[in-house]
């Protein structure tokens, strides 16, 4: 099921002195994001990835094409009291305390007070901000400003929840526990919708991606399909192997390597690795693993978005 519908969303904007000059920030762009699931929105600066989100939110209204979020056009008042938003940079009012934030944002979405005490309770300590409940905002550093816009996203429970780059100004330890809520947030069926820069972190985190360049799609899919496909070797790790065998098994292998009783063997392509197994399975050797040798995902970004802008390149763009 679909709850985030995207239809040839196109934005443009007026730029120079005299705002005559237009700049096309989305172009065409179509995607849906499923139910439950963890969808990465990825892209260089200025690919389009806050004004998506942003005509998402309806802050930023489209030049053409629709968008719907559970069913429902991005205008619907009422439907936004079903998601959460954490904007990029977020900014809130420096003299109120998370406690007060987090209470004044329960209110606006017409939760009890007997009921927000306990909600408060629970985000501030799920983002660990609990010792600091009392602190005014002005006094906050940018990665608890950070978690704070993260918590205020979750006050009403959403159904689906938009994160524009969660791990911004966060250190290892932000990152590690906006992750561990991401990862709560699927396991209790909300979808969740996230730009990030950090790719090790979408690579752990995501379902299905998409990567956005220059106001364009140029891929998306699921992360283990569009990373199998960049497969550049297979790893075989085989045990007590020696003699003829040993021998013939060099032959087979691109790289033979030892680790204490193993051997680590690399093969360039399946054909090979499927000869090797042949042979593995058919002098009955002990078989300890195959792994493929993938490219990671920032490896994968590098190559795609590489591939866009050289081409642009080459026909003068």
């Amino acid at each position: 099921m679909s709850v985030v519908e995207i239809e040839n969303l196109t934005k443009d904007f007026s730029v120079g002195f005299w705002k005559k000059r237009p700049l096309r920030a989305l172009d065409r762009l179509s995607l849906e994001v499923y139910q439950g699931e963890i969808f990465g929105f990825l892209g260089p600066n200025g690919a389009g990835k806050s004004t998506t989100i942003k005509i998402l939110m309806n802050l930023l209204h489209p030049t053409s094409g629709n968008a719907r979020i559970l069913g429902e056009p991005v205008d619907r008042i009422p439907m936004h009291q079903r998601i959460g938003y954490l904007p990029e940079n977020p900014y809130f009012y420096d003299y109120l305390t998370p406690a007060e934030l987090l209470t004044y944002t329960g209110r606006l979405f017409g939760m009890r007070r007997s009921e927000l005490s306990l909600k408060v309770d629970g985000l501030l300590e799920s983002v660990g901000l609990t010792e600091a409940r009392d602190l005014q905002l002005r006094k906050f550093s940018k990665g608890m400003v950070q978690r704070i816009g993260i918590a205020q996203a979750l006050i009403n429970d959403p159904e689906i929840v938009f994160l524009d780059e969660p791990m911004s100004g966060l250190d290892p330890l932000g990152r590690m526990d906006v992750r561990r809520i991401i990862t709560s947030l699927k396991a209790k069926g909300v979808t969740v919708f996230f730009s990030s820069h950090v790719l090790p972190d979408v690579e752990a985190l995501c379902d299905r991606i998409a990567i956005l360049n220059k106001g364009k799609l140029q891929e998306m899919g699921a992360l283990e399909d569009l990373l199998t496909v960049g497969i550049e070797a297979y790893e075989v790790i085989l045990s007590g192997t020696r003699g003829e065998a040993l021998e013939q098994i060099r032959k087979l292998c691109d790289e033979v390597g030892s680790m204490e009783d193993r051997l680590r063997l690399r093969v360039a392509n399946r054909e090979r690795m499927e000869a090797l197994l042949d042979f593995v399975f058919a002098q009955k050797l002990e078989l300890i693993s195959v792994n493929p040798i993938r490219p990671s995902l920032e490896e994968h970004f590098q190559s795609a978005v590489g591939r866009r802008r050289s081409g642009a390149l080459e026909h003068g763009t």
